[in-house]
């Protein structure tokens, strides 16, 4: 018979619940590893239904492509009118136009002190009076003295006196009067107009200053026309023509259409380009002075295209992938051309 103590029978019930434990973690760790499979079955079966690559299809496709020539150059007025002073050491006293400011034909832009050319103007129409005076004393005596010729009271030398006098009273009379149209023309010079249409571009004229005859005081772009002036090569020279459509992009992306003027009769000898003058369509985004990009429509040929997204770059050459029979694919090296829109056309490499 066995006897247990208190200490025996402890000893006993913790040896049964730690077989307990262990056989409960290791149902548990069957019980994962169960789950662990079936998820790894799961996922092989979802792999294996999903595709790896999913591709379209697209055709190469023979079109008329138009024939672009790029070049670059500034933009410049069409013409640039430079508006100064005709009257010299009057000071000026208003200006009425600045930078930017749109005016019309005839337009005051400015205005000089008229003072001392009105006082001068009126000097000028005394001695246009004073000379119509004499004038008609000169020419009342050489009247008498013609009506005395035959009675032979004046002799024939007194008479011619009579008549050169009136004759030199005429000839200081038409002095006077182009004295006093040079005091008139010297008042209109007060006003400073616009000599076209047009927009301001520059202003050096200040208010109280006192400038001389042909001292620049404005600048005008004249109908506010601008102008591409591209730098085309000798070579490419050939190509363009008056009346060609341009596409003139600005440094800020803005694109300007515009046509083709004139073509400079030479060539510099520094750079070996010409300069071919573009007529731009009004846009705000053109700015003269700027520094633009352009493309020439020099006509259109015939262009075997395909998607850009069809062609595949490698080492540097460009691939596109042939659909073959049985739904397999083969590389096959193309050489490119010009690029349209989303479009890219293929030269060499395969057929449409």
């Amino acid at each position: 018979m066995i006897s247990f103590n208190r200490k025996n029978i402890a000893v006993a019930v913790a040896a049964a619940l730690a077989i307990t434990v262990v056989g409960i973690t290791s149902v548990r760790a069957d019980d994962k590893a169960a789950d662990k499979k079936t998820d790894e079955k799961k996922s092989a079966t979802a792999t294996a239904s999903k595709p790896s690559l999913t591709v379209t299809t697209t055709k190469a496709t023979q079109t008329e492509w138009p024939v672009k020539l790029s070049a670059n150059g500034n933009i410049a007025p069409w013409q640039e009118a430079i508006i100064g002073a005709e009257s010299n050491g009057l000071r000026l006293a208003e200006v009425r136009a600045n930078v930017g400011d749109v005016v019309k034909r005839g337009q005051i832009l400015a205005n000089f002190a008229p003072d001392t050319v009105r006082a001068e103007l009126a000097q000028q129409n005394a001695s246009v009076a004073e000379a119509e005076a004499a004038l008609a004393e000169a020419e009342a005596n050489a009247a008498r003295a013609r009506t005395l010729q035959d009675s032979g009271a004046m002799s024939t030398q007194q008479i011619n006196q009579y008549v050169t006098a009136a004759k030199t009273a005429q000839a200081r009379l038409q002095s006077a009067k182009a004295v006093r149209e040079s005091g008139q023309l010297r008042v209109s010079f007060t006003r400073v107009v616009a000599p076209d249409d047009g927009v301001i571009s520059a202003r050096s004229a200040t208010v109280g200053a006192v400038v001389g005859t042909g001292q620049e005081l404005f600048r005008l772009i004249r109908k506010n026309r601008l102008e591409w002036r591209a730098e085309v090569t000798a070579t490419e020279l050939a190509k363009v023509s008056p009346g060609q459509t341009v596409q003139v992009t600005t440094p800020t992306g803005a694109q300007v259409s515009g046509k083709v003027r004139v073509v400079a009769p030479t060539v510099d000898t520094v750079s070996r380009n010409a300069i071919v003058y573009v007529d731009l369509t009004n846009n705000a985004a053109a700015k003269s002075g700027m520094f633009a990009k352009g493309d020439f429509s020099v006509g259109a040929t015939q262009a075997l295209s395909v998607p850009q997204q069809a062609v595949v770059l490698r080492d540097g050459f460009s691939y596109v992938f042939k659909l073959e029979p049985g739904n397999k694919v083969s590389q096959v090296k193309v050489q490119t051309g010009r690029r349209f829109g989303e479009r890219i056309e293929v030269v060499a490499g395969i057929k449409a």
